[in-house]
């Protein structure tokens, strides 16, 4: 008998306030490829997600490479909450993307109204030495990490 474990990662969902302006964003300013958009309510959105009353409109969109991002904005329920969880904070969670030009990507993101969480820095040990990396959040505080891999030096 095998033992059951994941097999693949199939995206990664980010609860949003305004998901035209989330799509713009991660279409427009990152260059993700639009997928798809979707509409969920009544009780298979409610077992799904285990919110009752949950109605929900979704955007998926692709990453180079292949991984999807799954956009959701809550209809309903009415008591939704916001909240501002620090990367610190139980419950926080973060998705990185590799980019070429992290300098490039900060001045992007900060005209589009995403804030830098820190500083840009260079990791000196592990597996990541020599990547430039920080966190940065949303309009609506969700963290997102960016790395910048080192230029290489041939020569």
């Amino acid at each position: 008998m095998s033992a059951t474990h994941a097999i693949d990662a199939d995206h990664t969902g980010i609860t949003v306030s305004n998901l035209d302006r989330a799509l713009d964003f991660w279409q427009n300013v990152l260059g993700f490829e639009f997928s798809h958009t979707a509409h969920q309510a009544g009780r298979m959105a409610e077992e799904i997600t285990g919110v009752s009353g949950a109605e929900i409109k979704l955007a998926v969109v692709k990453a180079p490479g292949g991984h999807k991002i799954e956009l959701l904005e809550y209809l309903a329920p009415p008591d939704r909450k916001r909240v501002d969880l620090r990367p610190c904070d139980v419950g926080s969670v973060h998705v990185a993307f590799t980019v070429d030009n992290l300098d490039a990507i900060m001045n992007t993101i900060a005209a589009s109204g995403w804030k830098a969480a820190g500083k840009p820095q260079t990791i000196t040990v592990g597996p990541n030495t020599g990547k430039r990396v920080v966190y940065v959040r949303d309009p609506d505080g969700t963290t997102i990490e960016f790395m910048e891999t080192p230029k290489r030096v041939d020569g």
